[in-house]
């Protein structure tokens, strides 16, 4: 779509004014952007670039490619945890949107409960996401032989294909319309008022600004550069419930208010920032769901397709499958989700992922069999997860990534929770429905090992069976890109997600998750930035009624 309210920051004045100032263009971003527009001025300020007419993002059969992409202009941003684990974080509007599989499927009800959401208003937001973003998948062979697998391993009921997080074996939704196009949270834009929205591409927000003179500090405006380097200051024009909205992400986000000054106030001082507020536990809690995937060679030809089916177990594991016939199509000798060149390496523990690795395991997948390619990946990712780690400060730019900590399997019922979630993958590959697209002679513990020591070989010389499906866990643990925590609802926002013991800032994305929504995030941070925008104008509303 063309949006007349899309400019490139480098055009926007030194000085502007606005009702509401929001902070990253992403998930959450454009939905609650494109709400407050309807009634409010609205400046969103996006550190990266437009999603659209990039075929890295828009297309199916590109995916990855935005992904393995290192450049300073990739609408991906890579890091390392410092468990060794390798992740990325979005850099365009439209946020982890533009760069994931896809899958979308909302949070449980126990969920949404637990979240203190109104049940109604959470709905329509859904449902508002839905009739822009969301489609029902066409299933191919191969996803159907693993939803038919996941039902002989006594994942039931069959629920067939829903939105909603049910227990068993569902198709779920897709951001991908039938001809292989991405729907992004950019196209809820869509709905916004253009007379009420000013959104900068390019604009790198360098800290929040605060009066401190009243009794609690207010934050009243940001300032934030073009490409060019030139700053520039937005400011919220007067009125009671003008605020600014941080909506930058995971690492983002607590990086943000830490930058500014609200955060724990020893690190602040030792990168000689200014304290407005010593909140310790901003950055802390963060949390990222471990996966881990075993691939099956297949001697038949399988569709190409990113997540449609899922698991729900009992036990608190997900199960969902990829797959393609060289993933992705030629010239792309790669595996999607679970290559090398996106920083996915299973077959060396997390700590010995080094660039080095990953350039050798690139290159002996560019001299692999083109047979090899033909195949796909199960894998699982647990709930929760329950062990958290932390964020802190590196450098005091903005572009610059945090350190990280997740913690991967620290807690014991995250590790039994993923040898539930392999024990059941085991099921599926031996089960009859799925008989087809193995090879009878390969083992389970087989596709174990080789999955475990890459490149893939369909004539494995040796296996380990002696190796533990926990060691197996913490050896291959990659992501799924699900992390959340940081600014967490209870310790650094409250209820309505206002930063405790600040006025007028709010942050509203997936760092104020305790845990991860859903079996797969991005549709509840969507519905999020509705919900959260259709609140916040009622409290306006009313706020204006009582004025006058």
């Amino acid at each position: 779509p063309y949006y007349s309210f899309i400019l490139n920051a480098t055009s926007a004045p030194t000085i502007s004014y606005y009702d509401y100032i929001i902070v990253g263009g992403g998930t959450a971003g454009c939905p609650l952007a494109a709400t407050l527009s309807q009634n409010a001025s609205v400046l969103l300020l996006e550190r990266g670039g437009s999603p659209y007419g990039n075929p890295n993002i828009t297309n199916l059969s590109k995916f990855g490619a935005a992904l393995s992409d290192p450049s300073p202009t990739s609408p991906s941003q890579r890091f390392i945890s410092e468990d060794g684990v390798i992740n990325a974080r979005a850099r365009v509007l439209g946020g982890g949107s533009c760069l994931n599989a896809g899958f979308y499927t909302r949070a449980s009800l126990e969920y949404i409960r637990a979240a203190g959401w109104d049940g109604r208003l959470a709905n329509k937001s859904y449902h508002w996401v839905e009739r822009r973003v969301a489609f029902e998948p066409q299933m191919g062979p191969w996803q159907s032989a693993v939803r038919d697998g996941l039902l002989e391993a006594g994942v039931l009921p069959n629920n067939g294909f829903t939105y909603d997080h049910i227990k068993g074996t569902k198709v779920g939704g897709t951001i991908f319309d039938r001809e292989g196009n991405r729907h992004t949270a950019a196209d809820l834009l869509e709905d916004a008022n253009p007379g009420g929205l000013t959104v900068l591409l390019h604009a790198t927000v360098y800290k929040i600004l605060f009066a401190t003179k009243g009794p609690k500090p207010v934050a009243h405006g940001v300032i934030y550069r073009d490409a060019s380097g030139a700053k520039h200051r937005a400011y919220l024009k007067r009125g009671l419930k003008n605020e600014i909205i941080v909506s930058s992400g995971a690492l983002g986000s607590p990086q943000l208010l830490m930058l500014s000054g609200v955060g724990p106030a020893q690190q602040l001082r030792a990168h000689n920032i200014t304290v407005v507020l010593d909140q310790p536990m901003v950055g802390q809690l963060m949390s990222d769901n471990p996966m881990n995937a075993i691939f099956v060679p297949s001697p038949l030809p399988v569709e190409v397709s990113l997540i449609q089916v899922v698991g729900i177990t009992q036990y608190g594991s997900y199960i969902e499958a990829a797959s393609g016939e060289n993933f992705g199509g030629s010239p792309q000798r790669d595996y999607g989700m679970f290559s090398p060149k996106i920083g996915q390496l299973s077959t060396v523990p997390p700590k010995q992922r080094t660039p080095e690795a990953l350039a050798k395991a690139i290159e002996l997948m560019n001299n692999l069999d083109q047979q090899a390619f033909q195949g796909g990946f199960i894998l699982e990712k647990i709930m929760g997860p329950i062990s958290t780690g932390h964020l802190e400060l590196r450098t005091r730019h903005p572009e610059d990534n945090p350190s990280v900590t997740f913690n991967y399997f620290k807690e014991p019922q995250d590790l039994q929770r993923c040898v539930e979630g392999i024990s059941t993958i085991e099921k599926v590959i031996d089960s009859r429905p799925f008989s087809k697209f193995k090879f009878d002679y390969m083992s389970v513990p087989q596709l174990l090992n080789m999955t475990a020591n890459a490149p893939v070989n369909l004539l494995p010389k040796h296996y380990n069976s002696s190796q533990s499906l926990e060691d197996f866990c913490k050896d291959t643990v990659m992501t799924i890109w699900h992390y959340h925590g940081g600014c967490q609802v209870g310790s650094v926002v409250d209820h309505d997600y206002k930063v405790m013991g600040v006025d007028a800032l709010r942050v509203i994305d997936g760092s104020t998750f305790n845990l991860s929504p859903g079996t797969n995030p991005q549709a509840t941070v969507m519905m999020l930035g509705r919900y959260m925008g259709v609140n916040i104008l009622r409290e306006r509303l009313a706020s204006e009624d009582l004025a006058n």
